[in-house]
């Protein structure tokens, strides 16, 4: 359920309005990056991903049977955690299970296990053989795969890719600000790394040699339009809105 205006306990000077952004924020409730439908207090800067501001208390994931995860604004105790989908440091809000000391970050909690644009299915999977298109690993954190089982992406890889672009970001606007000026924040579409980064990474796996340069370079071509599809939908549910809206605009990205 979307509300166009809230309270939160998290910002309570000022109410938080729903907000669309093609710019990325770095949501201050569990200080992971997103884009798209956010709630926003325009006086403050404050975001929050969708999913932060309005939690479940509780949820339940097919991962973990046999887990209850409490939502809970800041990580418990005081050794540094992580989240179980993507691996990444947990800093803000979670969802974290009592029993098992399990955690995830809100957006990863909620990650679609089916992303269907019409055309490719991509199927969320706890743990997958096979190596990662962007890091070559196999096994590092949670997994979409395409239908065919010919493309694998890690959630930690797309978070990855992500905070090098969002680096991006920051280098050349001015510090945490979101507006799009001249001088100012540049939009996403400008921001390089992610399309770069996917041809890297084929180049390097398919041309090991002279000989297959020609073969390989066609490989690259076709993966990557494949992988730059793939990356779309995965990039819009890891940011918290898996809607074809944010798919369109990292899509017109990619194709730069």
């Amino acid at each position: 359920m979307k509300y166009n205006e809230i309270s939160h306990f998290s910002h309570p000077r000022h109410n938080l309005k729903i907000e669309y952004t093609e710019v990325p924020f770095n949501c201050d409730g569990c200080k992971e990056i997103g884009i798209g439908t956010c709630y926003k207090c325009n006086l403050c800067d404050y975001d929050l991903h969708m999913h932060c501001a309005i939690p479940s208390p509780t949820i339940y994931h097919p991962f973990y049977p046999k887990c209850a995860f409490v939502f809970m604004s800041r990580p418990p105790g005081n050794v540094p955690r992580y989240c179980n989908a993507c691996e990444r440091a947990v800093s803000g809000f979670l969802y974290h299970c009592n029993s098992c000391g399990f955690d995830l970050h809100p957006c990863c909690a909620k990650l679609p296990t089916m992303l269907d644009d019409g055309e490719i299915k991509l199927y969320l999977y706890r743990k997958v053989s096979a190596p990662c298109e962007r890091c070559g690993r196999k096994g590092r954190s949670w997994s979409y795969r395409t239908s065919d089982k010919k493309y694998n992406l890690h959630v930690a890889c797309v978070k990855d890719i992500l905070m090098e672009s969002w680096q991006d970001i920051l280098y050349y606007g001015h510090g945490p600000s979101r507006t799009i000026t001249r001088g100012g924040t540049r939009p996403i579409e400008q921001v390089p790394g992610l399309k770069g980064a996917l041809l890297q990474t084929h180049s390097h796996r398919y041309n090991t040699s002279s000989s297959s340069k020609s073969k390989g370079s066609s490989k690259v071509l076709k993966c990557c339009e494949m992988a730059g599809m793939t990356l779309q939908f995965v990039i819009s549910a890891v940011l918290g809105d898996p809607t074809t809206l944010i798919a369109g605009v990292i899509g017109s990205f990619l194709s730069r």
